[in-house]
Order: C-alpha cells, then structure tokens, then sequence
C-alpha cells in the first residue's frame, strides 16, 4: 500500500430562508457569518432526533433569532467539499413570525432584511443564490 488513504466522510445540514412579506413584496433575512463576516443564511448540521427542516427552524432562532411557521418548502440542496469530506446540505423556506430581541447568537452575528435582488447579489453561495431567484416563485 503506497501512501496514505484519506478517509473522508458525508455530513448532513441543512438551512434555512427566512422570508417575510412587506407591501406584496418578498424580504429575505440574512445573518453573517461567524468567522468571515459573509452574508449567509441560518444553516447547521441536521441534529439526531430532528427532521432536517425542524432542525434548521432551531438554527434559524439561535443564529438569527426569528421563529416561523411550520408551513415549508423545499427549496433545493446542495453538496460542498470540505476538507474532511462532503457536505450535503438541503435548504427550506420559512415564513418569518416573530424577530426576537434576544437570540443566542446576538452578540456573534449581524442581521438585516434584504429584498430577493439585494440578496442574490449579496450571497456568494451560487446553489443558495439560485433558491432564492426562485424564491417568490415557489411560495406564491
């Protein structure tokens, strides 16, 4: 045997859009990231015991500090090399209930409201980028 065998492995996240409705027109919330400071959306790895979506509404409250409905879409999902293997990650809607003045992450991250043109000019993630293009059409 030459060389080393690199042992990779699969993760499962998944995220979450946070979306509202202001005037008939559709705002996106998006938070930044811890490291970076880059505009993303609430994502995390699929804890055991949760369905991926309920998972990602948990991400959504401690990272962002917003509840929704339970009422979601399957956006789409995507898979991300990483350098101890592959991530699959699946992406859901949320329509946005309640903003909370205290969330786990407050002191972490930044949050702000961004329109579907504001927001796919601002995410670099081009799978998530698509998802919300196709975002108000989707949710009708």
């Amino acid at each position: 045997m030459s060389g080393e065998e690199k042992i990779t492995f699969n993760f499962d996240q998944s995220a979450v859009v946070p979306f509202r409705r202001i005037d008939g027109l559709i705002q996106v919330l998006l938070i930044t990231s811890l490291r970076k400071k880059k505009w993303i959306v609430p994502k995390g790895y699929v804890e055991f015991n949760l369905h991926p979506f309920e998972s990602a509404k948990k991400e959504a409250y401690e990272e962002a500090g917003v509840t929704g409905t339970n009422e979601t879409i399957e956006l789409g999902f995507y898979k991300k090399e990483k350098s101890a293997g592959v991530v699959s990650v699946r992406v859901y809607s949320m329509e946005v209930l309640k903003v909370l003045e205290e969330f786990p992450e407050k002191k972490l991250r930044k949050r702000k409201w961004f329109s579907v043109e504001e927001a796919i000019t601002t995410i670099e993630v081009p799978e998530i980028v698509e998802m919300i293009k196709n975002l108000p059409h989707k949710i009708k």
